[in-house]
């Protein structure tokens, strides 16, 4: 098989599927039925996330070190735990990013990376990829930037493939791949931007308004 490419994740996206890489570095295509998507509008931070949030102990940036974010995302969570995301992959999202459709949000403490994570942006369609931390709160704290951000920039669709107990309480739901489908066509009929939405009030209101967990 030939080097995996940008033009071939943007193929893949378009058609719903994903590449994934075996231990020994092999890619394979994934198309699951059903698919796990996160409603944009009905997500609602944890109660316990709220003082984190208001106290600004991050500093959150967008897309300002994308292949180190992916690069955090590739180490094993575990001893046992292989990765997914080859060297290949690194590449081949690094160059999507710097078309301008692969992106990360980060979050800092004193200039240090120590959370974030990065996906795929297609119309209105965000395709969430992986996300880490190293410092308790920093993934879910870049998970709500980028649902404010998805929010603010009128996304329809975020993706998040496969249905496990991290997306779960994120408030990610499965749904038929018919169904995806529809709605992936319909995102990418429309346009978006993702850029760094102007928050000011809108972050503190979010929080203040979000129900429970």
């Amino acid at each position: 098989m030939n080097k995996l490419t940008a033009d071939d994740l943007i193929y893949g996206y378009i058609h719903g599927i994903f590449p994934m890489a075996d231990a020994d570095g092999t890619l394979y295509w994934y198309a699951p039925d059903p698919r796990a998507v996160i409603p944009i509008d009905t997500y609602k931070p944890a109660h316990s996330l709220r003082p984190i949030l208001n106290k600004k102990q991050f500093d959150v940036r967008i897309n300002t070190d994308f292949e180190q974010v992916m690069r955090y995302c590739s180490l094993p969570r575990s001893e046992t735990d292989s990765t997914w995301i080859s060297e290949e992959i690194i590449n081949a999202y690094t160059e999507l990013h710097h078309m301008g459709l692969a992106h990360s949000v980060e979050t800092y403490i004193d200039n240090r990376l120590v959370g974030g994570l990065y996906g795929v942006s297609l119309g209105t369609a965000f395709f969430g990829e992986s996300m880490f931390h190293h410092v308790s709160n920093a993934s879910k704290v870049a998970f709500h930037y980028l649902i404010l951000t998805l929010r603010q920039q009128k996304f329809d669709l975020l993706d998040t493939q496969f249905i496990n107990d991290n997306v779960k309480r994120y408030g990610a739901i499965e749904i038929p791949k018919s169904a995806y489908m529809k709605q992936l066509k319909a995102a990418l009929r429309k346009k978006a931007r993702f850029t760094e939405p102007v928050l000011a009030h809108l972050f503190n209101d979010q929080v203040e308004d979000s129900g429970t967990e």
